[in-house]
């Protein structure tokens, strides 16, 4: 398998239509002085924290934002709230921990993340892998082949989940690389690609790109909206580009204080999900990752949240509501209180409207 570097100039040549994509990083904003001088704010302190995360929005993304406390801005914008979080972890999930080779976790049994690229359309400064991202190299073409022959050797793997990073920032062939490799272990089944570019850069999902992607199936997108604001024309169309060429996609939000921390734009942006062919999957409770301490709910606004939507919206539109338990233990879901009694005569639940319901058991003589 050939690796091409990660110059973030993957070109037309490339099958990735460059011309219409790339410059949008260069002609974003990609450092704390531009922040400050587009935005306002104490440069020193934005300086700050771009030492913890460097800065980058791409032009495209940079357009949806009004200000720098809007709910986009927010989410991508510098605060020198991040280095008042002194509660946070640089790897509160214990990734490095699961790691058997270099860019590979293998957490669950029969799934592996494998992460391909650390660079992103735009740096979310509430990520997760802040430690890594927009630090680390690609990883190299022996270190993926060494990530290869570890799912090779390991046949319980079934499901590997394509990350970084963004993969979508790779050219079409280094994707196609990938992929393809992938593909050639005949105990894979499903791969996904999870990414944030159909939200943050929709230019970059081409009819190219597709296509090479659907080479691959059984393929699995999973994207990332956390507003409705951000399900524009252009991601809508990006979506739609995806889901034309027989991908699924999904969406993972994160559950952010001051940006979508309450039902009723949980409930919009689950709706613009669906209208644009897209499966709300996960709504994620903030890690606890050291520089994101402002974004963290309480879980009860979770809860709150996910018991406003069931019942008063399809169930298409609720995504599951999940903690990644720290420490590595994986993904938990948090469910409101639905069943209030269980005995072998009757199990009593209760409703979205706050009712009580009794449902009778099976006969102990039945078998």
């Amino acid at each position: 398998m050939r690796v091409e570097p990660d110059t973030g100039k993957s070109g037309a040549g490339s099958g990735g239509n460059g011309a219409a994509w790339q410059p949008l990083v260069a002609r974003g904003i990609n450092s704390a002085a531009g922040v400050a001088a587009r935005f306002g704010g104490d440069a020193r302190a934005l300086a700050g924290a771009e030492r913890t995360l460097p800065v980058r929005v791409n032009e495209y993304f940079l357009s949806l934002i009004s200000s720098a406390d809007d709910p986009i801005g927010r989410q991508v914008l510098p605060s020198p709230l991040e280095e008042a979080d002194l509660a946070g972890e640089a790897d509160p999930l214990a990734e490095d921990a699961d790691s058997p080779v270099p860019h590979l976790v293998h957490r669950y049994p029969d799934r592996v993340l494998l992460l391909v690229t650390y660079q992103c359309a735009v740096y979310c400064r509430f990520c997760t892998r802040r430690r890594s991202v927009g630090r680390l190299p690609t990883p190299t073409e022996a270190e993926l082949v060494r990530a290869f022959e570890y799912v090779k050797a390991h046949r319980e793997i079934r499901d590997v989940i394509v990350s970084g990073g963004d993969p979508l920032m790779l050219s079409d062939r280094q994707l196609a690389g990938i992929l393809g490799s992938l593909r050639s272990i005949p105990h894979v089944e499903i791969i996904r690609v999870d990414t944030r570019i159909p939200c943050a850069m929709p230019a970059r999902v081409t009819a190219e790109l597709c296509r090479e992607l659907a080479r691959h199936n059984p393929l699995y997108v999973n994207t990332h909206f956390n507003h409705p604001r951000e399900v524009t024309p252009e991601a809508r169309a990006a979506c739609e580009r995806l889901a034309d060429s027989g991908l699924p996609v999904g969406n993972q939000t994160v559950l952010l204080r001051g940006v979508n921390d309450d039902p009723k734009t949980q409930k919009e942006l689950a709706l613009k999900l669906l209208e644009a062919r897209v499966r709300p999957y996960y709504l994620y409770q903030c890690d606890p990752v050291a520089g994101t301490g402002h974004f963290r709910t309480d879980v009860r606004k979770g809860l709150e949240i996910i018991g406003a939507l069931r019942g008063h919206t399809s169930g298409m539109a609720v995504p599951a509501y999940v903690i990644d338990a720290p420490g590595g233990g994986g993904k938990v879901q948090a469910v409101p209180e639905g069943v209030l009694e269980i005995s072998d005569e009757k199990v009593v639940v209760r409703n979205y409207e706050g009712k009580t319901f009794e449902y009778r058991q099976p006969g102990r003589t039945l078998k």
